[in-house]
């Protein structure tokens, strides 16, 4: 390795490669392979997937800064560690599907939602889903929202909600359909991945 483009720092070598010297990329990657490809594999925990994560990561970047919307922040790694953890996000988000449950009034939204691993990745869609869950339940009507609430969170059962809400269970039923419903939408409107 080339000891004075080893000394430059990372944003100097972003520079110089931008200018034509593709050589410090290889210095940069030397640098911080080991770093990201021990993050990759300590989540995956797959030889192959970890291979394809981290070559697409470079890609991204190799891309990123060809195409110079690379923001010269010193903050090299960081990005690059950012990069690779939402590769490895979307690539557990294509591969979890959640399931469709009937739309019945025993159904339990933050159960289905629930993803019961101890393995980091899970643990990583679960977090995004719950706080998907959380931020989309805040857009609904109150009526509907207090309804969830205490169906999924209280965990009362609907003559309980009735009760508590001074209304039928016909209508509390109905209020968690349209729930249901508006969550779906609201889903969708707001390209969050969850499924009821």
């Amino acid at each position: 390795m080339d000891v004075l483009k080893s000394s430059l720092t990372d944003n100097e070598l972003i520079q110089s490669y931008k200018d034509g010297d593709t050589a410090c990329f290889d210095v940069l990657l030397d640098r911080y392979k080991n770093k990201v490809y021990g993050y990759i594999i300590s989540v995956v925990k797959d030889k192959d997937l970890a291979d394809d994560i981290f070559q697409d990561t470079f890609f991204k970047v190799v891309y990123t800064i060809n195409g110079g919307y690379y923001k010269d922040e010193n903050k090299f790694i960081h990005w690059v560690m950012r990069i690779a953890h939402n590769l490895i996000v979307d690539y557990y988000r294509r591969v979890t599907k959640m399931p469709m449950v009937a739309n019945r009034p025993d159904f339990d939204v933050v159960e289905t939602l629930k993803q019961h691993t101890d393995n980091a990745e899970r643990d990583i869609i679960r977090q995004q889903t719950d706080s998907n869950v959380r931020k989309l339940i805040k857009m609904l009507p109150p009526e509907q929202r207090r309804v969830v609430i205490l169906r999924h969170f209280g965990k009362y059962d609907f003559k309980d909600i009735a009760q508590k809400t001074d209304v039928s269970i016909n209508t509390a039923l109905g209020r968690m359909r349209y729930a249901i419903i508006n969550l779906r939408r609201l889903a969708e409107e707001n390209k969050m991945h969850i499924e009821l």
